[in-house]
């Protein structure tokens, strides 16, 4: 298991917090396309008591409030300056710091999350602790990424996290008895014109958060962008692109009555 560091996890995602909502176009789709789901499978839209766990710049509790009349919205996150991007509401209540440490509210009828799972620990006491604090019939909706996420830089240069299997997710869900409704998985393709643009991407994105002893010299970012070449392809203008992965995984769960 990678241990990860969340102080620099939050470090990197603050700096990038201005130019993550422009840059972090998977991470806003993957937000759409897990709202798409919600929608066909949770039967009320309206909710007395929703978590956000890791809501950074705000891309999936935007969607949350427009497509749930919700009541009370407890929003997750690292650090207290991802505030900045909501406005002041009755309804939003804060629960800043590490989710692994935190105390979760109760009686929730979601629990809901993106592209923020894959930063966990121990997947398996926040599976717990959902389950624990839902209500009968509540609801858990989450997308996290898979193991051919960043696969491209993984392979260059050793960085990334360990991502877990669906089929890992599915047996830890299942332990907590859970009543799995949706589980689905895609790989989606960015495609850059230069290898230096990939980087420049995940910086933007706050991606680089786990690269804490991964330093760049000149000789070591020429090596890299030669030995990007083997995830480029021409296309059929004869214009070379890179190519980076992500591996999104979808999840709608409701507990057990």
């Amino acid at each position: 298991m990678v241990n990860i560091n969340k102080s620099q996890v939050a470090q990197r995602f603050e700096k990038a917090a201005q130019s993550y909502t422009e840059h972090a176009v998977v991470q806003k789709q993957i937000c759409h396309n897990l709202i798409q789901l919600m929608t066909y499978y949770l039967p009320q839209t309206t909710l007395d008591h929703v978590f956000e766990i890791g809501c950074g710049s705000g891309n999936l509790s935007h969607l949350l409030m427009q497509h749930f009349a919700i009541k009370q919205l407890f929003l997750n996150d690292l650090y207290p300056e991802v505030q900045q991007h909501f406005s002041e509401s009755k309804k939003i209540e804060w629960l800043i710091g590490d989710i692994e440490q935190l105390d979760f509210p109760q009686s929730l009828d979601l629990i809901a999350s993106s592209s923020a799972l894959q930063w966990i620990g121990d997947l398996e006491a926040i599976f717990k602790k959902c389950s624990d604090a839902l209500t009968n019939e509540g609801y858990f909706c989450f997308s996290t990424f898979g193991q051919q996420n960043l696969k491209e830089i993984k392979a260059l240069t050793g960085q990334g996290l360990d991502y877990l299997s669906i089929e890992s997710i599915q047996q830890k869900l299942m332990q907590q008895d859970f009543e799995i409704l949706h589980l689905s998985e895609n790989i989606e393709m960015l495609t850059f014109r230069q290898p230096k643009e990939v980087l420049q991407h995940l910086k933007a994105t706050g991606v680089t958060a786990t690269a804490s002893q991964h330093r760049w010299s000149k000789q070591s970012l020429q090596q890299f962008y030669q030995d990007y070449q083997q995830f480029s392809e021409l296309d059929q203008r004869g214009q070379r692109h890179y190519q980076l992965s992500y591996h999104p995984i979808y999840c709608i769960v409701r507990s057990k009555p």
